[in-house]
């Protein structure tokens, strides 16, 4: 595989042999799991995987999933620790989560869970920064309030691009990373930085579809699951999930239809547009043209009617898990899936109730029919699916009586659980342990970096990768070491 040179560069490092002989992964606290990992790296070793996924879906669930109340229950605890939830049984011996995820503990062959993710940030901002960029350490100036092209650039941004210049997927005028089914905005309506392209070069940002338009204080899987934190009577408007908009450029999106319309009407629309643009287009220009011309792509947006949609679910999560499942299968080859807006996940309270009779029955039968339908397939072998939010929820049980009328949890940083499936990792582990309280990692510490690296490793990128700036400086695309799980 070869770069090509006018984005990426390479950057020596440390050869394998070395490190290993050297004691160089005794220093970095790397596991006997990660260490074999590591020397199976050598990507003309028989028996790698590296490079084994085609396509990767991060399944992202903003505001932060409680890892006692879903994948790593404590049910020895006290009950100010162990929460509501019982625990259960999955297929796999010995393996238990949480009672209000049925279906995916039924289909546990087909994933593992990371049980010692952690970072020390509990703030929304900068922990979204993190987890959207697989980068633990904040950039200068970094401001909480805002996006900067001094943030890191997001994690489907720069696999994306490395996918493309080493000319292995992104072909076809396809773009290489999509983000849907929505921005992720706070309820006062600054946009969350960690999400885009940041100091990349702008044809480098992932597409946006949007197709859940913001509203401040609707939260879950709308319509059916729709709801509010607070539980207050009446908090505006319900949600709607629209024909998507592909964010054209402003010069092709003028005159861009209003109200209600169908989905074939509004990208026959946009398609018209790009198509009298002619050749002065862009590189973003050219996507748009890909995604708004091409039969298959444009019916992978229209989700609506089926028996795929009464699988998947017919809500937010559903119709966004069914459209990533098409994309990655018309050849895009990363789609970040939001299920939820901002803070949907931050159960200060009322806590159980909105986990179990809200958040859950969405979140399990979307994710299940997913891992069902790509192991149904053969492509769940070449599909890497990962879950996580941008932290844990806190081991004890907190109340906040002036805003919620039943309990919850608060912000952790310290660990959280991350699901992971496909793309050659073997399901029905255990990856890493909490402590008896689920407070923090007690064995496998794993951080964001480590996990940005396995999901680079699983698609093939180089560990000499780097993508440049706009002063032309090399930035690394590896932070960290691969867990070891392929």
């Amino acid at each position: 595989m070869t770069f090509k040179r006018s984005t990426f560069w390479t950057h020596a490092k440390v050869d394998r042999r070395t490190a290993i002989h050297g004691g160089v992964w005794s220093l970095a606290g790397l596991s006997m799991a990660q260490l074999q990992t590591l020397r199976a790296m050598d990507h003309g070793q028989k028996g790698t995987r590296f490079g084994r996924a085609k396509a990767a879906i991060y399944v992202f669930l903003s505001g932060g999933l409680s890892q006692h109340d879903s994948f790593d229950p404590k049910p020895d605890a006290p009950a100010n620790i162990r929460g509501e939830f019982k625990p259960k049984a999955t297929r796999t011996p010995g393996f238990f989560i949480a009672e209000h995820l049925p279906r995916l503990a039924d289909c546990s062959q087909h994933w593992s869970v990371i049980r010692s993710l952690t970072h020390k940030s509990n703030d929304h901002s900068a922990s979204h920064h993190m987890m959207l960029t697989m980068r633990s350490d904040l950039p200068r100036g970094f401001d909480p309030s805002k996006s900067k092209s001094t943030d890191h650039p997001s994690f489907v941004s720069v696999a994306g691009a490395a996918l493309v210049d080493i000319g292995s997927r992104g072909k076809n005028n396809l773009p290489p990373a999509v983000v849907l089914p929505e921005r992720l905005i706070h309820n006062t309506g600054r946009v969350i930085p960690g999400q885009f392209a940041s100091g990349m070069n702008p044809s480098r940002e992932a597409w946006f579809i949007e197709a859940s338009p913001f509203t401040a204080s609707r939260y879950g899987a709308f319509p059916e699951f729709d709801f509010d934190h607070q539980q207050r009577k009446d908090n505006g408007a319900m949600r709607k999930f629209g024909a998507p908009s592909l964010d054209l450029p402003q010069f092709l999106a003028e005159g861009r239809l209003e109200g209600r319309i169908s989905l074939k009407e509004r990208l026959d629309r946009q398609a018209l547009a790009l198509d009298k643009a002619g050749p002065s287009m862009d590189t973003q220009n050219q996507l748009a043209t890909a995604l708004l011309t091409n039969p298959k792509l444009r019916a992978s947006l229209d989700i609506r009617g089926g028996s795929e949609e009464e699988r998947y679910g017919k809500n937010a999560f559903g119709w966004s898990l069914l459209m990533a499942r098409r994309l990655v299968g018309q050849g895009i080859p990363l789609v970040q899936v939001n299920l939820g807006n901002n803070e949907t996940w931050d159960t200060h309270g009322n806590a159980f109730p909105h986990l179990k009779d809200k958040l859950f029955p969405p979140f399990d039968r979307g994710l299940a029919a997913l891992l069902e339908d790509l192991a149904a397939s053969g492509e769940l072998d070449q599909t890497l699916v990962f879950v996580a939010g941008e932290f844990g929820r806190t081991p004890k049980i907190t109340r906040l009586p002036e805003h919620y009328k039943l309990p919850g949890r608060d912000h952790w940083g310290a660990v959280q659980s991350v699901l992971i499936a496909g793309g050659g990792i073997a399901g029905g582990q255990v990856i890493g342990s909490s402590d008896k309280d689920g407070a923090y990692p007690k064995e496998h510490p794993q951080s964001p970096e480590n996990l940005g690296a396995t999901l680079y490793h699983a698609l093939g990128i180089p560990q000499d990768a780097a993508w440049k700036d706009a002063t032309n400086r090399p930035n690394f695309v590896y932070h960290g070491t691969p867990i070891g799980v392929l």
